[in-house]
């Protein structure tokens, strides 16, 4: 084709990144991800198609940007505290039904298959370097996994915290033995091995200094004010870290996919799940437009003609398209240890779903002389079938999770503050349920249009008979710590209760539960805390004391996002709601005129109940609408 400028490839290649979103919403019946997408508008400008993109510097180096910012937003979707989920202490459940141990022993199987399978097409001369294969073969795609999970509502069960450990586990051990395993190609096993393990020692220094760094009061000021506007200190930071591990992979002999994936690690520990901002921007930049262009360009440069030329490849494609499925259907049905058989094979089709990482692996073989052209098309397109695929069949066989809608609080001990407590919250229209220790039930008080239910706080089905698989809040407020903490653990683990709220005598165990997500009050802090604010603030006291019903202080989560960078004195709120106080990763800020709010503040509000809850649909709305400005 006549020489062209690299911009009018460029041109074209961006055209389509945007093209491909709004036409795979027009086949949502399908569900094609839209990285598949990418690569079969690549394959129709490419080398298979109308050979319109032609090579230059510039797209190679877009490409393997995207390429290794591809590899550092995996690393940022990675959750250590799955890999670290703690066993309740009254535990009955076997070891080898916890899903940690299923999702290594099933990881550890499909290893072994995949090497069996892998060295059995060696030994027929189907592909030249059965190791590299066999890593590749147990590849799985975390990006599909998730994403199907969420949308099925699962990820907090143990059924779904079992495939998200075994898709984890793939993704890390794969990648890190895939950069081993080419290092061994290029520098020999002694030299490949101490250069990684350098790279993980520096990885854990890092990481402590990391950890240790964003504990500093004045420097995590200084980051808050450089993070809007033209500064986007924390973009620019993340970005920097990236390439500079990429950069110390590649001065290490390492492959810079996992240099990036570390550096995406990093991030995501150091940052933690409050950041939902910065993992946002990060996201838009690099699926906005950098990864878009290492997929369309993966797509382009495959070549169907060399495919179908090659009669060892036609040989090998059908057989690597069951090898894939093989390698994870068949192990993942020792998941029948704690599930059905259904489920064990449902969640075997989901791991093997095969995308960023197998394409990225099969690149690098590629280049290093390790597969041929025609077994990387093979590979490609066995990633865009099972990617395509898997997530229907896991639909299909996957027991249906009934959408159940959140609403009534329990209360897990009874005196006469609890009593009060439900007494309130009936009043308010809340369907509340009250369980009592056993021996509560001599001296309990008498809860108001509450019938309360006696046994111990620690059974299971007791508290399932309470609804505590649907209920949106749980406070437990037992006189033994340990046993608050065993209720707030079987409410977030069994029962997935979203909010729950829990007594804590002291500092040890306020921790402990903090730890959990649970919000912890001591009780003394309170009483000091009421008694110095009807001191110091006499007339805001009376007024919620008094006033009652007529007053009501609530919160709101800012969502809206025609609100982001408005300033308070630009928004009108609904009649007498008044906005007290800001809360921003943990600190709290008094409003004035000036304060401008972000995505993700939490806003307290005073006022009647009418206006609060009107005033939190605004905040709250997700479209945007709804909101007036002065």
């Amino acid at each position: 084709m006549p020489e062209q400028s690299p911009m009018l490839s460029l041109l074209l290649i961006t055209t389509l990144a945007a093209v491909v979103p709004l036409l795979a919403s027009r086949l949502r019946r399908w569900r094609i991800p839209i990285v598949i997408g990418e690569i079969m508008a690549g394959i129709i400008i490419g080398k298979s198609g109308f050979n319109l993109v032609a090579p230059s510097p510039i797209l190679d180096f877009l490409a393997e940007f995207g390429f290794v910012f591809l590899m550092f937003i995996s690393g940022l979707e990675v959750d250590v505290s799955v890999l670290t989920m703690p066993r309740l202490e009254d535990e009955r459940t076997s070891f080898w039904r916890e899903p940690l141990f299923l999702a290594f022993l099933s990881f550890t199987l499909t290893l072994a298959g995949a090497f069996a399978i892998a060295f059995g097409l060696g030994k027929i001369d189907l592909v030249r370097n059965p190791f590299i294969i066999g890593l590749i073969l147990s590849t799985t795609s975390l990006g599909i996994v998730v994403p199907v999970l969420k949308e099925r509502g699962i990820v907090p069960t143990r059924y779904g915290q079992l495939i998200l450990v075994t898709a984890l586990l793939a993704d890390v051990v794969t990648l890190m033995l895939l950069s081993v395993a080419f290092g061994i190609l290029q520098k020999g096993f002694a030299l490949q091995l101490i250069l990684f393990l350098s790279l993980l020692v520096i990885f854990a220094i890092v990481l402590r200094t990391g950890i240790a760094v964003r504990k500093v009061l004045w420097l995590k000021k200084v980051v808050e004010e450089l993070s809007t506007a033209t500064a986007q200190i924390r973009v620019r930071g993340a970005i920097a870290l990236m390439v500079a591990w990429a950069t110390l992979a590649h001065a290490l002999g390492i492959e810079v996919i996992l240099g990036a994936f570390l550096a995406g690690v990093i991030v995501s520990i150091i940052a933690g799940p409050e950041e939902a901002v910065l993992r946002e921007k990060l996201d838009t930049l690099g699926f906005g437009f950098f990864i878009p262009i290492f997929f369309i360009s993966v797509g382009s440069r495959f070549d169907l003609n060399v495919l179908i030329g090659s009669q060892e490849a036609l040989i090998l494609l059908p057989l690597l398209f069951v090898a894939a499925y093989v390698v994870k259907v068949l192990p993942a049905l020792v998941y029948r240890l704690a599930f059905s058989w259904r489920e064990g094979l449902a969640s075997g089709f989901l791991l093997s779903s095969r995308l960023s990482l197998i394409i990225a692996a099969s690149a690098l073989a590629f280049e290093l002389g390790v597969i041929s052209e025609a077994v990387n098309a093979d590979i490609v397109l066995v990633a865009m079938i099972t990617c395509t695929l898997s997530p229907v069949l896991f639909n299909r066989l996957a027991p249906h999770v009934a959408e159940v809608e959140r609403k009534g609080v329990i209360i897990v001990g009874l005196n006469q503050l609890t009593a009060l407590l439900a007494e309130r919250l009936v009043k308010e229209e809340e369907e509340v349920a009250v369980l009592g220790c056993p021996q509560e039930r001599a001296n309990a008080p008498y809860c108001k249009k509450t019938t309360p239910i006696f046994g111990d706080p620690g059974d299971e089905a007791i508290l399932k008979s309470l609804g505590a698989d649907q209920a949106a809040a749980c406070i437990v407020v037992l006189n033994d710590p340990e046993a608050n903490i065993r209720v707030c653990r079987m409410a977030a683990e069994r029962f997935g209760i979203p909010v729950i709220v829990s007594r804590a005598d002291d500092h040890a165990v306020l921790e402990r539960m903090k730890a959990m997500g649970v919000r912890a009050v001591q009780p003394a802090l309170a009483t000091v805390m009421a008694l110095e604010g009807a001191l110091r603030f006499p007339t805001t006291f009376d007024i919620l004391v008094e006033l009652g019903d007529e007053v009501e202080i609530g919160e709101a989560r800012v969502r809206n996002i025609r609100l982001a960078g408005r300033s308070l004195r630009q928004i009108r709120l609904p009649g007498n709601a008044l906005v007290m106080g800001i809360r921003r990763k943990g600190e709290v800020i008094v409003p004035h005129g000036d304060t401008t709010f972000r995505l993700g503040d939490a806003v307290m509000l005073i006022g009647n109940p009418s206006d609060i809850k009107e005033a939190r649909a605004l905040f709250e709305s997700r479209l945007g609408w709804g909101m007036t400005f002065s």
